[in-house]
């Protein structure tokens, strides 16, 4: 029998797929690919005899039916999910269909965008004393999003936070950052639309500016909203290469040094 390997496509550049990916599509006979998403340039590597679907089209049952007969058949499967396939890439459920049917599977991660979005903005998105944590979420749309994970809820840390799948809702983003005493108008903000794509934007502003930015470009969907402290200029110096700070490979001194720096961002 064959089997089904998740494979995560990357942000959308064709040289962001890893190099397991790419060798997994490379041996495919069978390619079932998020078209809504994945650029179909990374397809150009499939051999000529592979057959591709697009899973845009298709149900879930449409889909574990194409990879039950290909993997019946002896195939080779890969299941090609847009950035890395743990995200928002809708793979348990499909998993537990395999495992309920005995067909071995397995996943090889891929570049998340929201990776892709911090190279974009040149940001780091944890900085000492400005933020340890980045929150990943959507607002809630058409899909419910837990109680306890409500904007509100997730606001209060004050954190870096990266929505996926909330583009066309920066209005309501805005005003519940705002709201929750936690993000003022004037923390910094970004949109990020189709990172790593030829058409790739990147817009820069304030929470207070969100919604203006994201209408004067024209973004409703496919795009990143980055939120926090870590766009903007100051923070304070990491510790472990502080020249006092000592490590099992280096013994710090009593050097002093100054504890904070501003970027040009």
């Amino acid at each position: 029998m064959g089997e089904v390997h998740f494979v995560g496509a990357g942000p959308g550049a064709v040289d962001l797929i890893t190099l397991r990916g790419k060798m997994l599509l490379e041996r495919a006979d069978v390619i079932i690919y998020t078209g809504s998403l994945v650029n179909p340039l990374i397809l150009d590597v499939a051999k000529e005899t592979c057959v591709t679907h697009n899973s845009a089209y298709l149900t879930l049952d449409e889909v574990i039916t194409l990879m039950v007969e290909a993997v019946n058949r002896g195939f080779e499967v890969v299941r090609l999910h847009t950035g890395d396939p743990s995200l928002y890439g809708a793979i348990r459920e499909q998993i537990d269909r395999l495992n309920r049917l005995g067909i071995a599977w397995d996943i090889c991660p891929g570049v998340s965008s929201f990776c892709a979005a911090a190279a974009a903005l040149g940001v780091e998105l944890t900085l000492p004393s400005v933020s340890q944590s980045v929150i990943i979420t959507r607002y809630q749309g058409r899909t419910e999003v837990p109680a306890a994970e409500s904007l509100a809820s997730l606001a209060v840390h004050g954190a870096t936070m990266v929505f996926f799948l909330s583009a066309g809702m920066v209005d309501t983003i805005t005003a519940d950052l705002i709201s929750s005493g936690s993000y003022s108008a004037d923390t910094p903000a970004a949109i990020v639309y189709k990172v790593t794509w030829a058409e790739q934007k990147v817009v820069r502003g304030t929470v207070g500016t969100l919604n203006e930015m994201a209408q004067a470009a024209g973004i409703t969907k496919t795009a990143l909203v980055v939120v926090g402290k870590v766009l903007g200029t100051e923070y304070e110096l990491s510790r472990l290469y502080a020249p006092d700070f000592s490590t099992a490979y280096r013994q710090g001194s009593s050097v002093p040094r100054a504890d904070t720096e501003k970027g040009d961002l």
